[in-house]
């Protein structure tokens, strides 16, 4: 995922549908300088997880 994208879906109030390796997730926040992004999955809020933007994917 591009890192200005997931920017965007993180700053938003409306919720998009991202997948990490599949599962859907929730973008926290990005971390620029490291190119990623802290997540967790939808069903698992306590399960966080900071992954490289380019394992997400947006559908």
């Amino acid at each position: 995922m591009d890192i200005g994208r997931a920017k965007e879906i993180a700053a938003s109030p409306v919720m998009a549908n991202v997948l990490y390796n599949g599962v859907p997730v929730y973008i926290q926040r990005v971390d620029e300088a490291n190119e990623t992004a802290r997540i967790f999955p939808l069903d698992e809020p306590q399960k966080e997880q900071d992954v490289p933007l380019y394992t997400l994917e947006e559908h």
